[in-house]
């Protein structure tokens, strides 16, 4: 896998059936290695680097929009169980562009996140949400200090 534009983590990694596995230290499991988990597990790590407790973070769970099932990447709850932070991710050779963006904002409008993040692991771009007038404005840095 290529270097990402985060810090260097360490991580658990096995073959399993002949293919790459990382383990996944939220869901307490190995996950077959694709690009765009590649990019998911250097977030995690990074969410915890910034002390997100692992309690709060919750990966690939389902919602249903519009009578279809989808499912999100990474959302960080706050003490009151409300979504803090909503995170896309993407393969590195996936590009940010405006279907990401409008992806992200699909799932922001139910979930109702303050803020999100979209990322491919070598860009990540962040955003302050403002439920009541239906913005969105970019942050320049990563908002969970």
């Amino acid at each position: 896998m290529i270097k990402l534009n985060f810090p260097d983590f360490k991580f658990i990694f096995k073959n399993k059936d002949n293919k790459p596995h990382i383990f996944d230290i939220l869901r307490k499991k190995l996950i077959l290695l694709t690009p765009e988990e590649w990019v998911r597990q250097h977030v995690i790590k990074f969410l915890i680097s910034h002390n997100i407790s692992k309690n709060h973070i919750a990966v690939e769970k389902k919602i249903i929009i519009n009578k279809m099932t989808k499912r999100f990447d990474l959302v960080i709850f706050d003490r009151n169980s409300d979504v803090l932070l909503l995170v896309e991710c993407k393969a590195p050779n996936i590009k940010i562009n405006q279907k990401v963006f409008d992806q992200t904002l699909i799932y922001n409008r139910y979930l109702k996140s303050k803020y999100m993040m979209i990322t491919n692991g070598l860009n990540h771009f962040y955003f302050k949400v403002n439920q009541k007038n239906k913005t969105y404005s970019f942050v320049k840095n990563f908002p969970l200090k």
